[in-house]
């Protein structure tokens, strides 16, 4: 997978549907959340209110800018209420240019059990050993102002829960996004197996150094963008023609 800074917009628009469609055949999107992506304008891919996200097509996505003008997209439709995360985000956060909302099960159920407390218990948590911060508003992100105020919760780390309702994470690209939408929820689901056994314990410091010290992250990358999007040709999730657009 190329630096977004390198690509046209056509290539991440299909990048983007890709996305949405196999996050939603992982069960980590579902009837709602979305996927955005940063362009090399500046401007952002958002899409539509009512597009699904199990049949999402490049032509469904519309350009942003971060202020919240429609650029471009489609007739009809309008997109999709939050996009105020994503424009929020991506004017605080110059290191960020995909944002995934989604909201998967596990991980909101450490918003809602008391006493509950996610921690880093697979090695890929390395990604969040600066914390997820739990944001309290349990509503949509439907306003600028709204935005702001998730904004400063999530600070400088990579993931926020939302009270209750989801889960924001930030990457520097697609392909990037796919690895940690799928070890984010993997993380969560771990800990709430393992607890089964007795208490989970978290990945020390020293731990997740050596395994962030030893990790190719943009190799990684490019090793689940290829087994993931074969794997959706494969089942009918993606066109065929997609894999090479």
């Amino acid at each position: 997978m190329s630096n977004p800074i390198n690509q046209t917009v056509e290539q991440i628009k299909f990048e983007v549907a890709s996305l949405t469609r196999m996050f939603n055949d992982l069960k980590i999107l579902d009837h709602s959340g979305h996927v955005s992506a940063r362009l090399p304008d500046g401007n952002f891919l958002m899409q539509g209110v009512n597009a699904s996200r199990a049949l999402l097509n490049p032509e469904d996505l519309f350009t942003m800018s971060l202020q919240g003008e429609i650029l471009d997209g489609p007739q009809g439709t309008r997109p999709a209420s939050e996009f105020h995360i994503h424009s929020e985000i991506y004017k605080a956060r110059p290191d960020v240019n995909a944002v995934l909302h989604a909201h998967p099960q596990v991980p909101v159920l450490f918003t809602i059990a008391e006493g509950a407390q996610l921690k880093m218990v697979i090695n890929h948590g390395y990604r969040w050993r600066t914390g997820v911060p739990t944001h309290p508003d349990t509503a949509h992100i439907s306003s600028s102002a709204l935005g702001r105020d998730l904004v400063n919760t999530l600070g400088d780390h990579n993931a926020l829960l939302l009270k209750a309702h989801g889960i924001v994470l930030v990457s520097e690209s697609v392909s990037t996004l796919l690895i940690d939408g799928i070890q984010f929820d993997r993380n969560a689901k771990t800990q709430l197996e393992a607890a089964r056994l007795g208490s989970p314990v978290a990945l020390s410091d020293e731990e997740l150094d050596v395994f962030e010290e030893r990790f190719d992250r943009p190799h990684h990358a490019d090793k689940l963008w290829k087994y993931y999007t074969s794997r959706a040709v494969d089942q009918g999730v993606l066109p065929g023609n997609w894999v090479n657009a």
